[in-house]
């Protein structure tokens, strides 16, 4: 079996290393490796695979900036978030680990695509079309976000998040939150659930799990995990997600909730710039890296906001944590929304409250096309 080959595979290493006159600790390489080792792998339907490792031994662990970090098993706060009236919740397909055993996905991803700056508005293959509040300390934002399944090319991205970020312009930290469709990470066409972080200004971060930097604790939903069920335009059937990214008091950690579980954090040492949030943000993104005669993709529904919810894409039940940590709307004020969108592919409107079922929300999307001509 595995474990007898990886057994093997040590005692050569420790031959060939002896023999070129180093001394080594075969008993801890064997150890470290064993450790690393899955207790069960899970093969999904899309071919793609999820390991179990142990919780205590999960890649994160291997950034040098959580040599001492102790490991934060769940929030110290309160994870429920409201959902739209009449709306169903989408659905991941099932995953479970071993208790003490969290779900890693594979990574056999290209490293280059890591780090894509997609909030990133003086970039010219990115289109963002969101509501923003800026200024103000801030400890987390959260949403109820419909999600789409918008068909996008190769070296695209098509996506809705809600965003925190600190920092000024040469030391930027961020976390965001969402739903993607992006081919190059994952090899098909289906939406994810997905985080990226970023931290000295983009030098370091990735997508989801990477590389280490999210603290897995749900033994169940993950980043990345694809997602079953997505709404179809004009008609009833609406999917919606919840979304929050929470900074917990007692650690400063940045936890992830989705679906009022929390999935995981991010701890708090990886960021250069990231004990407050002095921007939290709602909305859609795409990115295409496809060449000047690619048109970009659409982005939510594939159609122009309008006041209809089964016609566009949103997210609702919008709340920020201010700097009295309590969770509040954004006043019309305070908000700010992108100013180089282009009218003839995207568009978004923030409406705040209009009503208690919604909450504070945004609308956003469009067809996308050749935006930039």
């Amino acid at each position: 079996d595995n474990m007898k080959i990886m057994k093997k595979l040590v005692y050569i290493l420790c031959l060939v290393t002896i023999s070129i006159g180093h001394i080594v600790d075969c008993q801890e390489i064997q150890s470290n490796l064993i450790n690393k080792s899955p207790i069960k792998s899970i093969r999904l339907k899309s071919g793609n695979i999820v390991d179990c490792i142990n919780i205590n031994k999960q890649p994160a662990f291997d950034n040098p900036l959580l040599k001492n970090h102790k490991l934060q098993r769940k929030p110290s706060f309160e994870t429920s978030l409201k959902t739209s009236p009449v709306k169903s919740i989408s659905a991941f397909e099932k995953v479970k680990c071993p208790k003490g055993y969290v779900p890693i996905p594979r990574n056999t991803q290209d490293k280059s695509l890591l780090n894509y700056h997609i909030l990133d508005a003086n970039n010219p293959v990115t289109y963002n079309a969101g509501a923003y509040v800026q200024g103000n300390f801030s400890y987390g934002a959260s949403g109820t976000a419909c999600v789409y399944n918008p068909k996008v090319s190769k070296a695209q991205i098509s996506g809705s998040a809600l965003h925190v970020r600190g920092g000024l312009e040469n030391n930027i930290s961020q976390i965001l939150l969402g739903w993607h469709v992006y081919p190059d990470l994952y090899h098909d066409d289906k939406s994810h659930i997905f985080a990226l972080w970023n931290s000295n200004n983009f030098k370091t971060g990735c997508y989801n799990t990477m590389c280490p930097g999210f603290i897995q604790t749900d033994n169940s939903l993950y980043l990345g995990q694809p997602i079953q069920n997505t709404s179809i335009y004009g008609t009833e059937i609406i999917m919606e997600t919840l979304l929050s990214i929470s900074q917990d008091v007692k650690t400063n950690n940045w936890w992830v909730t989705v679906q009022n579980k929390a999935l995981g954090y991010f701890p708090t040492e990886i960021f250069s710039n990231l004990r407050e949030a002095t921007q939290v943000g709602w909305g859609g993104f795409v990115l295409s890296g496809a060449g000047e005669d690619i048109p970009f993709p659409p982005m939510g529904s594939g159609h122009f906001e309008e006041l209809n919810l089964l016609h566009s894409s949103y997210i609702t039940h919008i709340q920020y944590l201010n700097a009295t940590r309590t969770n509040g709307c954004p006043m019309y004020k305070l908000v700010n929304t992108p100013k180089n969108l282009p009218t003839k592919c995207y568009d978004v409107e923030y409406y705040g409250e209009r009503s208690e079922a919604l909450g504070c929300f945004v609308l956003f999307g469009g067809p996308g096309g050749k935006c930039n001509s």
